[in-house]
């Protein structure tokens, strides 16, 4: 029988969420996490295989807007809920879910695709590029010291109800978007996916706390969620704070709720996964080996619509370069295009052009190398080193990669 490929009902998709649960080895989520991701699908975004009455395929994605260099929140493309059963691997079911996606998406007028990978490997022959990189961090608190700056201790801290606390938390988490690629801004509904905490899940660890930092005005300037671990040993306690999320607008309420969570009593470790790799708290401990950091791939970067997407990012750097693309899986972005912009901040004269041009190439590069880069947080001339970028005039090379670069790394501040 041949395989049909759909959009997916909204009766289907109990039938379709159980298909990917098998995918991804068969272990269900929780009611509340599968209730939470039911109420988030976008249905007619979402994509079915079949075979006869069974759904041997997935792909969905979530209209977002994220955050780019220079501040401008561009409409993409969340990937998401892709998996293949394993009775029908290795037969082009995730090549044709890929292909249909990616020609939709086009035709939505999205200029991006972003996803996080389950399985790396898997995305680079589809175009996406790794943007962004996170950190985790394992601190000894018995051994590492906070040096933290002038006003710390006149931030106010108090323990708050998460679900009571979430407005506040949420004008802070706003604030920060545009100044930092990488970050989407939250879709209703976005801002309870923070929130999911089902007992089941803690593995030994409390419920979900929450503590705001509030200004010398009473306004809330930052907030961190967090679980404590109890655990002992013979010669005591051995306890682990979990850090979920923590954000804050300046820095003595950035250090006063990290120096909250070292002080928490009867835990001698903090455990954070997931943070930006320019953390600040790398700044503040007194040992940095050992906060034992540790590298992870973030949010993967596939550009849809080449010239609209180079187009929409501001650049820190004025550069002037003709860039010979490959994209054998987009077509339409294969070529050769001009890409000239100020130097941001430089008003007008900062916007970006991208046009096709049949001026000389100065880089050439596939859209997957465009894609790492297009957050600022991969330099060009690290992809050139390593055989993937290559400079066909002289000095193009520096120039680009100047301009792409950023002053702050890209972050993907949440899962989906």
């Amino acid at each position: 029988m041949a395989l049909e490929t759909r959009i997916l009902t909204a009766d289907e998709w109990d039938v379709w969420f159980d298909h990917l649960e098998l995918a991804f080895g068969g272990v269900p989520d929780s009611p509340v996490e599968r209730a939470l991701y039911k109420s988030l699908t976008e249905v007619e975004r979402s994509l079915g295989v079949w075979d006869g009455g069974n759904c041997v395929g997935s792909a969905g994605a979530f209209s977002f807007r994220l955050s780019v260099p220079g501040g401008a929140l561009v409409p993409a493309a969340g990937v998401t809920m892709v998996g293949v059963s394993p009775t029908h691997r290795r037969q082009g079911v995730l090549t044709s879910l890929m292909r249909r996606q990616l020609d939709d998406v086009r035709a939505g007028g999205e200029p991006l695709a972003v996803l996080t990978a389950s399985d790396p490997a898997i995305y680079g022959r589809f175009g996406y590029g790794t943007a962004t990189y996170s950190v985790s961090v394992d601190i000894d608190t018995t051994r590492v010291r906070l040096s933290v700056p002038p006003g710390t201790d006149d931030v106010r801290l108090r323990l708050a109800d998460p679900l009571k606390a979430l407005p506040d938390c949420e004008r802070v988490y706003a604030a920060l978007v545009a100044g930092r690629p990488g970050m989407p801004a939250r879709q209703p509904g976005w801002e309870m996916q923070g929130l999911v905490d089902p007992p089941e899940q803690r593995a030994g660890a409390s419920a979900l706390k929450c503590v705001v930092a509030e200004g010398a005005d009473g306004e809330v300037v930052g907030y961190a969620r967090y679980r404590v671990k109890p655990d002992w040993e013979q010669t005591g306690s051995d306890g682990k704070v979990q850090l979920h999320a923590l954000d804050a607008l300046d820095p003595a309420a950035y250090a006063a709720l990290w120096r909250y969570l070292f002080g928490i009593d009867l835990a001698w470790r903090v455990r954070a996964f997931g943070r930006p790799v320019d953390d600040p708290v790398l700044h503040l401990v007194s040992d940095v080996r050992r906060t034992q950091a540790r590298l992870r791939d973030g949010l993967h970067v596939r550009l849809v619509d080449l010239p609209g997407a180079l187009a929409a990012r501001a650049y820190g750097a004025a550069v002037d370069v003709v860039l010979e693309v490959e994209d054998s899986f987009c077509p339409w972005n294969e070529g050769r295009w001009r890409l000239s912009a100020g130097a941001a901040g430089a008003g007008a004269a900062g916007a970006a052009v991208c046009t096709r041009t049949e001026d000389p190439a100065d880089l050439e590069l596939s859209v997957r190398e465009l894609g790492a880069a297009y957050l600022g947080g991969v330099t060009l001339t690290s992809l050139a080193a390593a055989g993937r970028v290559r400079e066909l005039r002289p000095g193009a090379l520096a120039e680009a990669s100047r301009a792409f670069s950023g002053d702050v790394a890209p972050w993907l501040s949440h899962g989906f």
